[in-house]
């Protein structure tokens, strides 16, 4: 288990460019599966996750070529099905959360899927029930084996409906769409996710042939085609990084310019962070953070305390508010965070409280941060990462707290920011890996 040693309260300064986002490269590899065509994808980030994800689409039989450090070719046109039933995939795909979006290209193309339980961030509930409700609706059979615990849906052919999800889920409506663009005739899916991420896939998915109206909408008109071509695809900066990137600058009054942001595919991001009172400019498609001594949270027209909450897209993304929880602790001022949809997320604020921060956590979902205005740093601690968000917000706490600290199984930290101790080094952070 590695672990990351930081001296906290130094000032940071330079570029910074985010990677390619993690959410959306998981999806669009998956995708490849669609097609016995190469498909060409870019700006796919070196983590755990995803290179977990290429080597398993390698065990099944998709052919990949590494272009350079950031760009794959993958040719999917000797998918091995027998490899599904071996305890090698079982093994693989159970400990990766996004194998789960390897069952709506499995499922459309050769009308049989299967996959163990994935694992993932432990964050609370994170149910699949909208993935096979979605996929039944398409006509498939569903089963699931108390015993081995593998999920499994077949169908001789999909055949396109109505379908309205009990819940916008991101890879929930990822994965119905792949399904749904090889099915016979047309499929309305209503409640869809619309996240930049999920648009992204949909418009890789029309460049290969398929036909989607509604992209970017809660609403998704999908008119089946036989079958899909290749194509060369560009993945967008992480959304979740660039948030990052911003409160990190924030908490350690540092001045940064984080490059290539593509701001309109932000949303209400920026926004948020405003509302905590930290100050930028945009130059270009860079975002300009300058050195801010102190940043005051706002509050709300009649003075009442700010509440920051999770939405679906085009709310308030939940991978930010361990972020932006963060932030807070060195604010001048009081929020509240309320994190709606995972009921775990929050309970890592016992390590900011170690270090001195001011909290109230008022139940799984809600905590009340009162700002300590940096009259008092957070002091280093001896933590771990019990995911990936709640470990970057450590890490951020750890780079402004006084002292030194040190975080142990930065495996999960790993998992979704690449290089990140080596990234941070560049810029001035006194942070060391230890083996």
């Amino acid at each position: 288990m590695g672990s990351f040693q930081i001296q906290g309260g130094h000032q940071l300064n330079g570029e910074i460019v985010p990677q390619g986002a993690k959410n959306e490269a998981l999806q669009v590899i998956c995708a490849v599966l669609l097609t016995s065509k190469p498909v060409t994808i870019g700006n796919i980030p070196q983590i755990r996750d995803v290179i977990k994800l290429i080597q398993l689409l390698e065990d099944m039989g998709v052919q990949v070529e590494q272009i350079n450090d950031h760009e794959y070719r993958f040719t999917a046109n000797h998918v091995n099905l027998d490899y599904l039933e071996s305890q090698d995939y079982k093994n693989q795909a159970s400990s990766l959360r996004g194998s789960v979006m390897l069952l709506g290209p499995m499922l459309g193309r050769f009308g049989t899927a299967k996959l163990p339980k994935p694992g993932g961030d432990k964050i609370g509930r994170r149910r699949l029930d909208t993935h096979f409700v979605g996929f039944q609706k398409l006509g498939a059979k569903f089963r699931f084996n108390p015993e081995d615990l593998f999920f499994s849906v077949q169908a001789d052919k999909l055949k396109g409906c109505y379908m309205l999800l009990d819940e916008a889920s991101v890879t929930g409506t990822a994965n119905v769409v792949m399904a749904a663009v090889l099915a016979e005739g047309t499929t309305q899916i209503y409640n869809a996710a619309c996240e930049p991420y999920l648009q992204q896939l949909c418009k890789m998915l029309v460049s290969m042939g398929a036909r989607i109206k509604g992209i970017g909408s809660n609403l998704l008109t999908i008119d089946g085609v036989e079958s899909l071509n290749g194509t060369e695809h560009v993945v967008l900066p992480d959304m979740i990084e660039i948030g990052s990137f911003i409160g990190l600058a924030a908490m350690t009054q540092s001045a940064l310019t984080i490059k290539d942001v593509k701001f309109r595919e932000l949303g209400i991001i920026p926004q948020v962070f405003r509302k905590m009172g930290i100050e930028f400019e945009l130059a270009g498609d860079d975002i300009v953070i300058p050195e801010q001594e102190h940043y005051e949270i706002e509050s709300y027209i009649d003075g009442s305390i700010m509440t920051i909450s999770d939405a679906p897209w085009p709310g308030f993304t939940p991978d930010l508010l361990s972020i932006l929880l963060v932030v807070a602790t060195q604010a001048k001022g009081t929020v509240l965070v309320h994190q709606k949809m995972f009921e775990s997320r929050l309970f890592f604020v016992d390590k900011l409280i170690e270090m001195g921060a001011q909290i109230i956590l008022c139940d799984p979902h809600r905590a009340t941060v009162i700002g300590l205005d940096r009259k008092n740093p957070l002091r280093g601690i001896q933590m771990t990462s019990p995911d990936i968000r709640a470990g970057v917000s450590l890490l951020i706490a750890a780079l402004s707290a006084s002292g030194t600290s040190v975080i142990h199984n930065v495996e999960q930290i790993d998992r979704g920011y690449q290089f990140i101790d080596q990234r941070l080094q560049a810029i001035g952070a006194k942070i060391e890996r230890l083996s």
